[in-house]
């Protein structure tokens, strides 16, 4: 039982991604967490994304306008 316990826990940390997000960057930006990150499990925003493939940069960052209701 204790060798499944294992290969259940290898399985499920094996896939895990490290956390990329760093208080540098909250810094930097003097965003709050949220503008980038929103849970579960720290998914990224469209701010987020922008960020991560903009070499770590929101320059040139224009929000989408809300949707009205």
């Amino acid at each position: 039982m204790a060798v499944s316990t294992i290969l259940t826990l290898f399985a499920l940390f094996s896939g895990a991604q490290p956390a990329s997000a760093k208080p540098e960057y909250t810094r930097r930006t003097s965003k709050d967490c949220a503008f980038c990150h929103q849970p579960p499990g720290y998914n990224l925003t469209d701010a987020g994304k922008y960020y991560a493939d903009h070499n770590h940069s929101l320059k040139g960052y224009a929000p989408k306008p809300k949707a009205s209701h």
